[in-house]
């Protein structure tokens, strides 16, 4: 699966919580302050069809866009890129480094200890 950008991931984040939309309905979904120009949002859109992640129906001229690539697939391709590109396929790499870097409270701790054991 290609990596997106970080303009495509914010883009599809948007894509994937709206279902269906235009390019409006994504823009009215951003962040207040600055709004990007519709022609940019256009764009980015059109990268992302490219890439394989969104779709569209047109209706004349317009078009409406939903996600061809579900975010549950996209953040297993992304974690997988993380684990491997940083942990070394190491999950117990991974989990030292949230814990050492404060990333878990007792609770998360807790909650982590019990789905391993729920799956031993």
């Amino acid at each position: 699966m290609e990596e997106l950008t970080k303009t495509e991931e914010r883009v599809m984040q948007i894509i994937w919580k709206l279902k269906t939309c235009f390019v409006k309905d994504i823009i009215d979904a951003m962040p207040d302050e600055p709004k990007p120009p519709y022609n940019t949002i256009s764009s980015v859109v059109r990268l992302l069809e490219t890439k394989g992640f969104a779709g569209y129906k047109a209706y004349g001229k317009t078009h409406e866009y939903f996600p061809l690539i579900s975010k549950a697939e996209y953040r297993k391709a992304s974690f997988k890129k993380i684990l491997s590109g940083y942990f070394d396929n190491s999950a117990e790499s991974l989990f030292s480094f949230m814990l050492k870097e404060d990333q878990l409270s007792k609770d998360e701790i807790d909650k982590i200890k019990q789905i391993i054991d729920k799956n031993k």
